[in-house]
């Protein structure tokens, strides 16, 4: 189970941090990501981080701003959001990935994730 919270309006320029706090079976998760959907937009990936090897990926448009980390014993998966911009407004979600990834690319993609937290909307005003 994920839960993901720290959404909230910010200012463009601003900064934010969101957490995905996982429970239950966390042995077998291999890496947890970001994806983000505006209103009448797709969900897009932000950002991901493997648990196994500790590689992070990142979506082009958020390079440089935003970084995701985790905290082990806290089963916690964190995104830090500096210089937002009106475009980073969206719904976050955070999900896991609970099968074996079969290359580092996978972590892009939306069908690696199997377990999804609630969005948390995140507002950057102009």
């Amino acid at each position: 189970q994920l839960q993901a919270f720290g959404g909230g309006l910010v200012q463009a320029g601003g900064s934010l941090r969101l957490s995905c706090a996982a429970s239950g079976r966390t042995s077998s998760i291999y890496g947890m990501g970001w994806f983000r959907q505006a209103p009448g937009k797709e969900r897009e990936f932000v950002a991901a981080y493997s648990w196994s090897g500790g590689g992070t990926y990142y979506a082009e448009s958020v390079k440089g701003r935003f970084a995701i980390s985790r905290d082990n014993a806290k089963n916690t998966a964190y995104l830090q959001m500096d210089s937002l911009k009106p475009e980073d407004t969206a719904v976050y979600y955070c999900a896991a990935v609970n099968r074996p990834p079969s290359r580092s690319s996978y972590y892009y993609q939306l069908f690696a994730y199997d377990s999804w937290g609630q969005g948390t909307l995140v507002t950057v005003s102009q």
